[in-house]
């Protein structure tokens, strides 16, 4: 049937109307759009009202806006065409599943409009659409006309101004054309609201907030939590404004959706696709069932909440965890719908909770202790972006001593040089050959507030040396707590080195599991959700405000933005909230969220390129005669080698992207949109930032491309890097633990026996427990999944994103040199002597691995591909 439909309204030949001194011709269209739809089956209840709407008459109207003349009458707006409707929507079959429908439009052409820029589509159904394109054939002067769309249309009545679709031809706001001027400024302002009022699903309003919608006061002082932004104790990137009602106890606090609500306020478009939302829905059955029942924790092994042996791990992938019988499978029936219970229990009916084996332990189970996988993990792992080269020794700290004491390390020289290779430590320093992952500043501060609660952690410093195989060793590890006389009497520091048997080996794998709490805290706080995720909002906000979709920087970033609104609206709903899964799995607990707003005190836009960062980080130093314009001092660096190659292309592409649209720099001076989005961006966006003096000032093309480089490299290729491995390696918790529940054991005590005689119970009893290691592994698998609707880099929705052949082939370009980065990963991760690439786990580096072919197109626990945008 869609079929016959779509031959139906195929071109036909032109044909003549006489009317009046008129002459008109029929132009026919074709519309694809989305019905209305529920996860992935159509609305048939919304779709049986819309065809009763048209069968009286309230169908789907199209008019066409002209670029050529003004209104008659008017001077303001293009001339108008008569009004058409979608043809046989009545008659046209749907598919069953949520799907693209084409109709017909035809239009009676007056020749006076010259070439349609434009057009007002009113929606007269029951219910809303999403309108993907329309498409106009052998349009008199001009030929084929390509309106891309991707936006909710609803009815008539939820809006007080007519939607306005423009053809994708660029246009800067200088060279708008003048009937199509008022046209964008009004959609423009559309956009923006009036920053009043509760916003509703159909309204289209980008705008900010604080986040000042973590805590839930209502329910109690435990719930309370600090609004974050607006402040100089609190600096934050801003969010998606919802102009929901504050809170009853405090005024400053926007009251919360109920816990499990999905139908959080963000622009409609902004919302997950159907198939997005569905995959979403479908892995997150799988560990909703923990968010909702902490009883869970009781069904478990002999000891309550605890892995009594690492078997007791494995078995999470291997046979899951054994389904209680008798009174408790009657409870968890009573307490979750049967078909849910279903999905979660294995078709033999006898284990649930059965997780996919992450790669860390899929080839060789023990690997993962090993010195070497651990010092690889930080150059090739899910946190690649925290090590830097060690500077001076011992390391010192940048904490006011005023405040918090003497903080500097206390690991000495006779510590480290005996596992040096014969190297002194001033001969190490010279070649470059210390370095270092350092958590002891960021995390110092909150120590005596975090360790109040069950966690027990330290701020730890880790010293490596870079060998001659390119691996990095572990020489020490100090591990640090407040001085139990007062923070600013400075830091209770112990060190520890390498050893591999006996008490002293399993001591040493309790040193390492310290830092990879550290590590892992940082990262999913700060590498991952501050870096990529929130830092990321402001933009998308501002850019929806301030640039036309006409304006060829908005085409440019759009892609980048999709559905990161919405997964960060996710996030603050469930997971980054008081009580919510993050503060549940990640030893900050309550002081999280506040945590990371500390550290954004540092953020530096400029220094979040990829050049500038392995540049702060000491890690590369400049080399005018290198490829990239710096060496990297450790050469096998997988993040770095495969990032400075997908970094070049990005940048390559932007240059030649802004080189066709801003030949010249006054063009970019005089950009009044442009302008306003880089001062909202920086007034607004990151409003806590406004007066530092590392903003580029958008006054050349150079500040232009650096800056956009930065946004695309931030949204595609780092939030990749730093997320998508969080389950081929922290899906196996013992690797990368979250949570320390007890102090290292003091010689003498019965935790220092246990760690004598049973060293595997003695560290899965210092690590994250069993049920926030259920919670924590369902969380990484949901956000480690490629949604099978992705789109990856060098790859747009449609082809017809512009009319504008130079970007176009300059895309082609860019495309193809990602085909080239690919070959070029996949040959190095054969390559023997690049020993971190793959390292004692047998894990190709493939997080950067751009995916421009079909390789991961069934999304999924993949490792690897980058999407364009950051939309889990």
């Amino acid at each position: 049937m869609l079929q016959k439909v779509k031959e139906s309204f195929c071109v036909q030949p032109k044909t003549k109307v006489k009317g009046g001194s008129n002459e008109f011709k029929k132009i026919k269209g074709s519309v694809v759009l989305m019905k209305k739809n529920f996860l992935d089956l159509s609305d048939f209840k919304a779709s049986l009202l819309d065809r009763l709407y048209e069968l009286f008459g309230k169908g789907v109207a199209v008019q066409l806006i002209g670029s050529n003349h003004p209104r008659p009458g008017t001077g303001l707006g293009g001339k108008l065409g008569k009004v058409a409707r979608l043809e046989r929507w009545a008659t046209t079959l749907t598919p069953l599943t949520a799907g693209e429908t084409e109709f017909g439009v035809t239009f009676d052409w007056d020749e006076d409009i010259g070439v349609p820029g434009a057009f007002i589509i009113r929606n007269y159904h029951h219910s809303q659409f999403y309108l993907k394109t329309l498409i106009l054939e052998d349009v008199p002067g001009h030929g084929r006309l390509h309106f891309v769309c991707n936006s909710w249309v609803y009815p008539v009545h939820c809006y007080k101004y007519d939607r306005v679709f423009f053809s994708n031809k660029t246009y800067l706001p200088c060279q708008t054309p003048e009937p199509l001027r008022k046209y964008r400024e009004e959609e423009l302002t559309n956009l923006r609201g009036n920053g009043k009022g509760k916003l509703k699903e159909w309204d289209r309003v980008y705008d900010y907030d604080y986040y000042n919608d973590l805590g839930s006061p209502d329910k109690g002082e435990e719930y309370e939590r600090p609004v974050l932004g607006g402040s100089e104790e609190y600096p934050y990137p801003r969010r998606g404004r919802t102009g929901r009602k504050p809170t009853k106890t405090d005024p400053n606090t926007e009251s919360r959706l109920p816990l499990l609500s999905l139908n959080i306020y963000v622009p409609r478009d902004e919302r997950f696709g159907h198939v997005k939302f569905s995959d979403f829905l479908a892995y997150a059955l799988k560990s909703i069932v923990q968010v909702l029942l902490p009883e869970i924790a009781s069904l478990c092994d002999k000891t309550r909440n605890e892995f009594d042996t690492f078997e007791d791990v494995y078995n999470l992938y291997e046979g899951g965890i054994k389904l209680p019988s008798g009174s408790s499978v009657g409870k968890l029936r009573d307490l979750i719908p049967w078909e849910m219970l279903k999905e979660l229990v294995r078709n033999d009916g006898e284990r649930f909770l059965k997780f996919p084996m992450p790669d860390v332990i899929k080839e060789d189970k023990s690997a993962w202790r090993t010195d070497e996988e651990f010092g690889r993990e930080m150059l090739a792992g899910v946190n690649p972006v925290c090590v830097s080269r060690l500077r001076e020794f011992p390391p010192a700290s940048k904490l006011d001593p005023k405040e918090y004491g003497n903080q500097h390390s206390t690991i000495r020289k006779e510590d480290i040089e005996e596992n040096m290779d014969g190297l002194t430590i001033n001969q190490a320093l010279e070649s470059n050959r210390l370095f270092i992952l350092d958590h002891h500043d960021a995390l110092m501060p909150y120590l005596e507030r975090i360790n109040s609660t069950s966690s027990k952690i330290y701020a730890s410093r880790t010293i490596l040396l870079l060998q001659d195989d390119g691996t990095l060793r572990p020489l020490a590890i100090e591990l640090s707590k407040p001085h139990p006389q007062g923070k600013n009497h400075g830091a209770v520091s112990k060190v520890f080195t390498p050893a591999e048997n006996g008490v002293e080996g399993s001591i040493w794998q309790l040193a390492k599991a310290y830092v990879a709490v550290n590590d892992s805290g940082y990262h999913q706080l700060i590498s991952h959700w501050l870096n990529t995720h929130a830092v990321i909002e402001p933009f998308v906000i501002a850019t929806n405000r301030q640039l036309s979709v006409l304006h060829p920087i908005y085409k440019l970033l759009q892609p980048h933005f999709k559905d990161t609104m919405y997964i960060n609206a996710l996030a603050r709903q469930i997971l980054i909230n008081a009580g919510g899964v993050l503060e549940k799995t990640v030893f900050p607990a309550k002081y999280a969220m506040e945590l990371s707003s500390v550290v954004y005190k540092n953020w530096i836009f400029t220094e979040q390129g990829l050049p500038a960062d392995l540049l702060r980080r000491g890690v590369a130093v400049k080399d005018s005669s290198s490829r990239h314009g710096l060496r990297l001092l450790i050469e096998d660096y997988p993040y770095a080698v495969d990032g400075l190659e997908i970094w070049s292309a990005i940048e390559t592409w932007v240059e030649e992207y802004c080189g066709f649209y801003y030949p010249t720099v006054d063009l970019i001076q005089n950009d009044y949109e442009l302008q306003s989005w880089w001062s909202e961006i920086r007034n607004v966006g990151h409003g806590d930032k406004k007066d530092e003096p590392w903003w580029p000032e958008m006054q050349t093309r150079a500040d232009l491309t650096k800056s956009c480089t930065i946004i695309i490299w931030i949204a595609s290729a780092l939030h990749a890097a730093v997320n998508f491995g969080q389950y081929p390696y922290a899906g196996f918790l013992p690797n990368r633990p979250t949570i320390s529940r007890r102090f290292m054991p003091e010689p003498g005590t019965p935790e220092y026996t246990e760690v004598e005689e049973n060293p595997d119970l003695a560290f899965l009893k210092t690590i994250t427990a069993q049920f926030q290691t259920l919670l924590g592994v369902s969380l990484i698998e949901i956000l480690s999944r490629h949604a099978t609707d992705e789109i990856y880099l060098g790859k747009r929705e449609t082809r017809e994103w512009t009319s504008d052949k130079e970007p176009l082939a300059a895309f082609e370009r860019f495309g193809n040199k990602l085909i080239d980065i690919e070959n070029r990963i996949l040959n190095m991760n054969n390559e023997k002597r690049w020993r971190n690439r793959v390292g004692p786990v047998k894990v190709p580096y493939t997080l950067l691995f751009p995916n421009t072919s079909d390789y991961y197109k069934q999304g999924g626990l993949t490792g690897g591909g980058i999407p364009n945008s950051i939309s889990i």
